[in-house]
């Protein structure tokens, strides 16, 4: 009797043992994988702020907060405001030496820079535009100005005269605020008159290249009460460029200082546009 339970607990317990060799015998990989249908997000591009001129890069400073906070890695650079070409060149290295995407800003005068530094460069995904100028081959700054009615720039000029004969333009601080910071808080306005830096009379006066905004998309922002450069001729190179326009009702030629906020959303909008 004893010999009979002792086999069948050894029986009960080979079966147990097999059953156990089968369930370990079986691989991970025979379970049924599920297919990945998403695709890889694309990477966020990174924010190139090109001012123009009588400006600095603190101009943006608005913007920059902002944009950081979505999490965007933004670059503000000192446009040296010399020359289209020049200029062109100086923001073209500086987009050659970042990792990855980029959409690039310019305001006013720097939409001149962009347009140029940004031609047949397959890491600039979108150009923005902030109450500036989308000039075409041969077209100028102080050309497009005086193209419609409206810009009283010229009367508020100073001209100060520079070794070698090049002459740097400054807006006279007394009527600066009036002039390019309307809706700017007077202060403030008075603040960005004394730090403001000269454009060369050349760079206003020097001929486009190829555009780029021919290549690429475009968004447009247009203040309805700039003095510097008239909304009508920014609507009239927005819609030349098919470019996504937001008009921004009343605001100055400094909106990037004033409207932050409306600035900023139309630079996320091309952002994420890209990222599609």
């Amino acid at each position: 009797m004893r010999t009979r339970t002792r086999l069948a607990r050894i029986a009960t317990a080979t079966a147990a043992l097999g059953a156990a060799a089968v369930f370990v015998a079986v691989p991970s990989s025979a379970a049924p994988q599920q297919a990945d249908h998403h695709a890889p997000a694309k990477a966020k591009p990174t924010i190139v702020l090109v001012h123009g001129a009588f400006a600095d890069a603190s101009s943006w400073n608005g913007e920059i907060t902002r944009l950081q906070q979505r999490g965007y890695q933004v670059i503000a650079p000192a446009n040296p405001l010399r020359g289209v070409a020049s200029d062109a060149a100086y923001i073209k290295a500086l987009v050659d030496s970042v990792d990855g995407p980029v959409v690039l800003v310019g305001h006013s005068y720097g939409g001149d820079v962009i347009s140029e530094a940004a031609y047949n460069d397959p890491k600039v995904q979108a150009l923005v535009y902030i109450a500036g100028y989308l000039p075409d081959k041969g077209e100028t700054g102080l050309g497009l100005t005086s193209k419609f009615p409206g810009s009283t720039l010229g009367d508020t000029l100073q001209q100060v005269a520079l070794p070698g004969g090049e002459t740097d333009l400054y807006v006279k601080q007394d009527l600066f605020p009036k002039q390019f910071a309307a809706d700017v808080p007077l202060s403030q306005a008075r603040q960005m008159a004394a730090s403001q830096r000269p454009v060369t009379m050349s760079a206003l006066a020097e001929a486009s290249t190829d555009p780029a905004w021919k290549q690429k998309p475009v968004w447009d922002l247009i203040p309805t009460g700039d003095k510097n450069i008239p909304p009508a001729a920014q609507k009239w190179m927005a819609e030349r460029a098919h470019a996504h326009t937001v008009v921004v009702p009343g605001a100055s030629h400094a909106v990037l200082v004033s409207r932050p906020d409306k600035v900023t959303d139309i630079i996320l909008n091309a952002a994420e546009a890209t990222t599609k």
